[in-house]
């Protein structure tokens, strides 16, 4: 399969890739560099915009606003003005120091990760932040938190926490907003690479980013199994979304944070950007609704 470097800008800790559909764009961040990137499909540019934290996630609100996870506070961010409004911050978790990975889900609620910037085992938690931008903490003992999806009637959501190795299934009550283990649906062996960030397409199946594995590999969690794998000449993909027209394109993104020089010199495009065209469609992503 095919694929097109869109962005040789080196990313420390690419991540958090987005599609934004009214501007026909995608976004990215690049965590350690605190930068945001945007690519305009038609135009094929990229512009950057750069903040003074630590940017683990870029989302979208209601009101067409992005928003992004600064250190441990949430942000509106407006593309036209450029100016940021400080939203709330999660206090008092002497444990962690940045937000990671999130999504929102149906109803328009924030569920994100914490993350130890050592990776101390078991320090983090999941938070969902609803409409009244208050946190509540879904899930603890995480180490380093990440891909979040949900299936089409949202009756299940799928989780990752990178070093377990494993997918787990949640029960998930969207009337009640809350989760309730049932159980690992894919288990992905250590020579693949660990689990990152994920998307899930129309059928069910997730594109799962194997950090170390080279590519992006696509399981069926009914069946536990690959179904397909993308390969890339990155050793450390992070994270994917779907996005374009048709929502048949797959933006991937990479990290050098963790190869020395050698092993840039046999992956000299980690740290790139990558798109790739699907015989299979995503979903749209669905916004933050806040007060």
């Amino acid at each position: 399969m095919r694929y097109e470097v869109i962005s040789k800008y080196h990313c420390s800790l690419g991540e958090s890739p987005y599609w934004h559909q009214s501007s026909k764009s995608f976004f990215w961040v690049d965590i350690n560099k605190g930068i945001l990137y945007s690519y305009k499909i038609s135009s094929k540019k990229i512009r950057r915009y750069q903040f003074n934290h630590k940017l683990s996630l870029v989302t979208e609100a209601h009101d067409g606003k992005l928003i992004l996870a600064l250190d441990l506070r949430i942000a509106s961010f407006d593309l036209f003005s450029e100016k940021i409004e400080w939203i709330t911050e999660l206090k008092n978790e002497k444990l962690v120091d940045r937000f990671n990975d999130g999504k929102c889900d149906l109803n328009g609620n924030l569920w994100i990760g914490t993350i130890n910037n050592e990776l101390k085992s078991r320090a983090g938690s999941l938070y969902c932040i609803s409409s009244d931008l208050k946190f509540k903490k879904k899930l603890t003992n995480i180490s380093v938190s990440n891909g979040i999806a949900w299936t089409s009637n949202y009756r299940k959501m799928y989780f990752i926490d990178s070093p377990t190795q494993e997918i787990k299934a949640y029960n998930f009550n969207q009337k009640k907003n809350q989760i309730e283990f049932q159980k690992v649906v894919i288990k992905v062996p250590f020579e693949l690479g660990t689990p990152d960030g994920m998307s899930i397409d129309k059928n069910g199946n997730l594109w799962i980013a194997h950090y170390g594995g080279y590519g992006i590999y696509c399981w069926s969690p009914k069946t536990g199994e690959i179904i397909d794998r993308i390969k890339l000449p990155a050793r450390d993909t992070t994270s994917c979304c779907f996005g374009g027209e048709n929502l048949n394109y797959l933006l991937v993104t990479s990290a050098t944070q963790s190869l020395s020089k050698m092993n840039l010199i046999e992956s000299p495009h980690s740290g790139h950007t990558f798109l790739i065209k699907l015989d299979v469609e995503g979903k749209l992503p669905n916004k933050f609704v806040y007060i």
